[in-house]
């Protein structure tokens, strides 16, 4: 399993590693493909064969310093191919350690976003009035950047104290943690990020054809806020994924409502686009104990595993139920339900299992269910089980009441 994870950030990302002095001992053939040398070339060589010259020399002492002290490089890094060309690339740079803790060598996983930069600066050179959005988004992105390294230094942290708690998933949990980890949050923001990339892109050239057209300002400034909505967005959505891996998180009273509201407005315009009618029933207003951003990942994890059940499903009845409703024993009980056709027989006592999916290895890392059990079992002392219902995928959730001074545990726990 390990290799296979190798070969998957091979294929799809550029790799490379290097002795403890920076001397390339690996490349792959995207690296090859990106610099314009040859495998013969990079091997033996110093990595800054494709340092470019407009970088000051700070920001690699700052790499060094960091690595240097066993703790991972992230950055958006401008390179110089062989042919003089420049690229960019979104740099991970992870040390790998003997078993004594010492360095053994340096891992760096890049992808390409070259494009990405040379728009940026075309836009900035024909509008100078977006250069102080520009300027704001680009500060938002490196203190959002800083905060995925604290992040990612606490996330290891995480992992081992659900290990602890679950003895039977430990080694696959351990796998996570040592190989996966460091991946898995790129591709999550990654994948956060794509669409309101797109979105701001289109909506930033509707600007500058609009300034240039001349046209009214009422349009112009429709467009400018637009872009303010989408970048507050692209940074909500880091800070819910920071909240939901942050380690001194506090617990606090919420209503369930809230949570889904929440998780609605990150996937909401998923779900329109995929004309998908939203359905919510029953009391929001019941109020829960716990960290309301947990809760709003579970249901973020149902929404998209939905939305993806729908894109293999034809037909025009296409929606999303969420039931709330209150039980006997002062348990909330919440039903996400829909009409995509449901889930295989033989998949629906593995979802909840860690690495199970039903999608293919390039759509997901089968946790999201598993990490949606656990944090219902461990953080609310709840359950969460999945069933088949005549239209879909039905999912119950039980989870104590806060009113409840000594809930009991759930009868399907």
């Amino acid at each position: 399993m390990l290799q296979q994870y190798i070969d998957a950030i091979e294929s799809s990302n550029i790799v490379s590693r290097t002795d403890i002095h920076g001397i390339i001992t690996f490349v792959n053939d995207e690296f090859c493909k990106i610099s314009g040398y040859s495998r013969e070339e990079l091997i033996g060589a110093d990595h800054n064969i494709v340092r470019h010259p407009d970088v000051p020399a700070s920001n690699f002492k700052r790499l060094w310093q960091t690595i240097l002290a066993k703790k991972t490089y992230k950055a958006t890094v401008k390179n110089r191919a062989k042919d003089g060309k420049t690229f960019y690339v979104n740099t991970t740079i992870v040390p790998i350690l003997d078993e004594k803790g010492e360095i053994r060598e340096f891992v760096a996983i890049r992808y390409d976003v070259t494009k990405e930069m040379e728009l940026r600066m075309r836009l900035e050179e024909k509008e100078k009035e977006l250069e102080a959005l520009n300027r704001s988004l680009e500060e938002r992105v490196r203190q959002q950047t800083r905060k995925l390294q604290e992040l990612n230094r606490h996330l290891e942290e995480r992992v081992r104290e659900e290990i602890a708690k679950n003895e039977e998933k430990q080694q696959m949990l351990l796998w996570q943690s040592r190989f996966a980890s460091m991946g898995q949050m790129t591709a999550n923001i990654a994948h956060q990020w794509r669409q309101p990339l797109t979105e701001l892109n289109l909506t930033l050239f509707n600007l500058k054809t609009s300034v240039e057209n001349g046209e009214d300002l009422q349009k112009i400034q429709a467009l400018y806020d637009q872009s303010r909505r989408i970048i507050r967005s692209m940074s909500q959505t880091i800070e819910d994924f920071m909240s939901f891996f942050r380690p001194d998180r506090a617990t606090s009273t919420f209503s369930v409502g809230q949570s889904l509201e929440d998780a609605l407005s990150l996937v909401g315009k998923a779900l329109e686009k995929k004309e998908i009618e939203i359905r919510i029933e029953g009391d929001r207003e019941m109020i829960l104990q716990g960290i309301p951003n947990e809760l709003t990942q579970v249901f973020l994890n149902l929404f998209q595993n939905a939305m993806e059940a729908f894109d293999d499903k034809t037909g025009d009845e296409r929606w999303l139920r969420i039931h709330f409703s209150r039980d006997q024993e002062a348990f909330a009980v919440i039903v996400v339900e829909d009409s995509a056709g449901g889930i295989p027989e033989m998949a629906l006592e593995k979802i909840f299992e860690p690495y199970f999916s039903t999608k293919s290895s390039s759509q997901g890392t089968g946790l999201g269910l598993f990490m949606s059990r656990l944090i219902i079992q461990k953080s609310f002392r709840g359950s969460i089980r999945a069933f088949n219902s005549l239209k879909g995928a039905l999912f119950i959730i039980k989870i104590p009441l806060s009113d409840t001074k000594e809930p009991k545990e759930p009868d399907d726990a």
